[in-house]
């Protein structure tokens, strides 16, 4: 699931609010499953890994995220990109609304216009990544159940 979207799970038994991925709604410092992500993305800055880049899925839409400290609560991380896609056959929601702990800004999206929308409407998507081997640089396209791309974007290697 994408790391910065509020994807929440009803209540628990005190009216609590319980949440499916990785936010958690709090915009501030890290808590319950973020800390993990914030371990993570620390431990990749420190080591001088580059060129992450995060395929997530599972939230019925496309999107196309920039993650940066110089957005972020949490600051001991490197920016890097987050493209999300799918489900290629199921109803389709969303969008997510961003959580600000990691600097999520939210490039690109397409959802549909009411929730569980159902496959007949066209708003299913899917990835393709394209990696050329002289240049290095990789190709996201986000695409429609057509093959047309809604989104495209190429990162060069750093």
């Amino acid at each position: 699931m994408p790391i910065g979207l509020q994807v929440g799970d009803g209540k628990d038994a005190k009216g609590d609010a319980l949440w499916e991925a990785v936010a958690n709604g709090e915009p501030g410092g890290p808590l319950g499953r973020e800390l993990e992500i914030a371990d993570l993305l620390a431990f990749i800055r420190r080591e001088g890994i580059r060129n992450i880049v995060w395929l997530t899925a599972d939230v019925h839409y496309c999107a196309a995220h920039h993650y940066s400290p110089d957005r972020a609560a949490f600051k001991d991380f490197d920016s890097f990109w987050e493209f999300v896609a799918s489900p290629l056959h199921a109803g389709a929601f969303g969008p997510g609304k961003p959580d600000g702990t990691f600097g999520l800004d939210v490039v690109f999206q397409k959802a549909p216009d009411a929730q569980n929308q159902p496959p007949t409407d066209q708003n299913q998507f899917f990835g393709q990544v394209d990696i050329d081997g002289q240049s290095r640089s990789m190709t996201v396209r986000l695409k429609d159940r057509t093959n047309n791309a809604v989104y495209s974007r190429t990162l060069n290697p750093v």
